[in-house]
């Protein structure tokens, strides 16, 4: 699968250009002595819109993680965008990592579902449901059912998402971003077996978080 996004992803190109600038001017304004921190503030923001290509387990009959981060929580909870009891895994993203979400499964988008809300920080339990967030439902080739959750932190302004409601998914496709800190939630059928486990790293498209 040809990679749209190599090494810097595009969302990012605003933010840098800007950043750069900004250094750029006080460099040749005050000099270096006063202008390293806009310096390394323009590497900082390079750093946190790198958006390399990834390898795609291929494992069959599994759930592979959407995004980079730490797994916070594995748990059985309500899916309120499918209706129903689930497997829930929690994964946080910080400052320094890909904030990048890919497929999880091969299958269609059923639903997607926003809704505005507070920017709460991610990492705790209530930010699930209190903060901005964005659900893709996706139905497998075999029909299981799994929902990904794109949900904003104290410091995200912008959930992006880039997919529509009957498109076809390949795992470990690239299908949204979000801005400066967040979490991911993947539900899943209630019967799933998990691979992860709490306080463990996770790579988007190559941890496999459970088998269905």
């Amino acid at each position: 699968m040809t990679y749209p996004h190599p090494i810097i992803a595009r969302e990012g190109w605003p933010f840098i250009t800007l950043a750069f600038f900004v250094a750029l001017l006080m460099h040749a304004c005050v000099g270096f002595s006063w202008a390293w921190p806009f310096w390394l503030l323009s590497l900082l923001v390079v750093q946190f819109f790198r958006d390399p290509q990834r390898p795609v387990t291929q494992q069959p009959n599994v759930v592979l993680c959407p995004a980079d981060g730490r797994i916070i929580r594995i748990e059985t909870a309500y899916d309120p965008y499918a209706n129903r009891d689930a497997l829930k895994i929690s994964v946080f993203m910080s400052v320094f990592n890909v904030h990048s979400q890919r497929s999880p499964i091969d299958g269609s988008v059923i639903k997607i579902k926003y809704f505005p809300g507070t920017y709460l920080r991610a990492a705790i339990d209530k930010a699930s449901l209190k903060n901005e967030r964005n659900a893709i439902i996706l139905q497998s080739l075999d029909n299981h059912i799994i929902t990904s959750v794109q949900v904003a932190g104290c410091l995200a302004r912008r959930i992006l998402c880039y997919v529509r409601t009957g498109e076809m998914l390949a795992r470990g496709q690239r299908y949204g971003f979000i801005r400066f800190g967040s979490r991911v939630d993947i539900y899943l059928p209630l019967d799933s077996k998990p691979k992860v486990s709490i306080g463990e790293k996770a790579r988007a498209s190559v941890t496999i978080l459970a088998e269905l």
